[in-house]
């Protein structure tokens, strides 16, 4: 929802990667940044709205942007999107920072403009994978944030120690890093920053993306 620069970069990139995109906005001239050669779908009109999100396609969709300029527009659409659809990935731009924590709380994924980019709401609606955050210099060594299954959720960190080549180096939990202690439980919404060998990140994520056994 949002066909601003961001959520027309947003759509853009989701289609390149090979992902059906649809995008709402109030106003039609705003799909004039997607481009001639945008193969998606557009949809005029208010993205709360349940016939415009049904229109869009949302019983279907499997991630839900909500990226216009109105936080409440925004907050209210990501709302309707996860709990009226039961939509698993959904994320919400908040301008206002004390907003943005308070909705994070509240199990909804927002990131304040002071911190937002086109690539932190992509890898939210897409978690599969891994993101190097670091690497040594010889390169052997690096810092991956990765979205574990839903499965390792209520699970203790220190089993991804022990099943995985990865040592847990911290968690972003509500928006803040925290160092994980043996006693800590994965949580729903947390973000894991392992350090892991790079011959072995493949495999560790292959791991973490579906449930432990």
């Amino acid at each position: 929802m949002g066909c601003g620069r961001v959520g027309a970069g947003l759509a853009l990139t989701l289609e390149e990667e090979g992902h059906s995109v649809s995008i709402i906005d109030q106003e039609r001239e705003a799909f004039r940044r997607l481009g001639p050669n945008f193969k998606g779908k557009t949809v005029t009109g208010v993205g709360f709205d349940r016939d415009i999100l049904v229109e869009a396609g949302i019983e279907k969709c499997d991630a839900f942007a909500a990226v216009s300029n109105g936080d409440n527009s925004n907050i209210l659409a990501a709302r309707v999107a996860r709990e009226t659809y039961n939509i698993k990935n959904v994320v919400a731009r908040i301008y206002d920072p004390a907003r943005a924590e308070i909705y994070q709380r509240l199990g909804i994924p927002t990131v304040a403009t002071v911190s937002w980019t086109e690539d932190q709401i992509h890898r939210r609606l897409i978690p599969a994978g891994a993101r190097s955050e670091w690497r040594d210099q010889s390169g052997k060594i690096s810092l991956c944030e990765v979205f574990p299954h839903e499965g390792w959720i209520g699970k203790p960190i220190s089993l991804i120690d022990e099943l995985t080549a990865g040592r847990v180096g911290l968690i972003t939990r509500l928006g803040e890093a925290t160092l994980p202690h043996e006693s800590t439980v994965l949580q729903e919404g947390d973000i894991l920053h392992i350090l892991i060998a790079e011959k072995d990140i493949n495999q560790v994520v292959a791991q973490l993306a579906k449930a432990p056994e």
